[in-house]
């Protein structure tokens, strides 16, 4: 049976206007609908958005959350995924065999990775750096990650599928539990319905409708 899955839909822009200028975002829809099925406290207010050309899918994230965390350990894998960051997941069918994921902090580092069914990673995979820029701001109230990944790539690794995407949107929120140590909160879109936090999973997915 096939799973009904949450829609996104994203909206089309005929001119690129500048990064960072509001008047852009402003054409694309907001998705806030963020949870953590796993924790009773309340998270910060997220905010997704993303729009589409005929070359590029643009995103970006908002969280409204300045007490932030980066391990700065080193520029590594491992000090990436131990820091705050947002994530993109986009899946090539039900079977998430593969998926490939997209994890940003806030000073715009990138783990990217291929990936199979029961956390099989391939970190070797990078996303191709002319199909893929990200940039980040913060202000006194959020810090910002947005960025481009071009449709020449998605459509090369089977993910855009009658101007659909499915698509795993998600965000990591480490808290301080003592001068050296912190603890994740796991944040996603969709809720899994699983009793314990897992995005590697296909019913963490949603769908990005690209919108004419």
């Amino acid at each position: 049976m096939s799973q009904i899955l949450k829609e996104y839909q994203v909206n089309f822009i005929e001119k690129k206007i500048p990064y960072f200028d509001e008047a852009f975002w402003k054409k694309a829809n907001f998705l806030t609908d963020f949870c953590s099925p796993w924790e009773k406290a309340e998270i910060s207010k997220i905010e997704f958005r993303a729009l589409w050309n005929l070359e590029t899918l643009f995103f970006k994230f908002t969280v409204f959350d300045t007490d932030v965390y980066i391990d700065t350990t080193d520029e590594s894998f491992k000090s990436i995924s131990k820091s705050d960051r947002v994530e993109l997941f986009f899946r090539t069918n039900q079977d998430i065999n593969p998926y490939y994921c997209l994890e940003m902090d806030s000073a715009a580092r990138i783990m990217d990775f291929k990936a199979f069914p029961n956390r099989n990673f391939d970190v070797v995979w990078k996303w191709p750096k002319t199909d893929l820029q990200v940039r980040s701001s913060n202000d006194t109230t959020s810090f910002s990650v947005e960025g481009e990944i071009s449709l020449k790539s998605l459509k090369a690794l089977d993910l855009i599928k009658n101007d659909t995407l499915e698509v795993g949107v998600f965000r990591a929120k480490f808290n301080t539990i003592t001068d050296l140590q912190y603890k994740p909160t796991w944040i996603t879109w969709v809720d899994p319905q699983t009793a314990d936090p897992n995005f590697h999973i296909a019913s963490s997915f949603g769908r990005f409708i690209l919108m004419k």
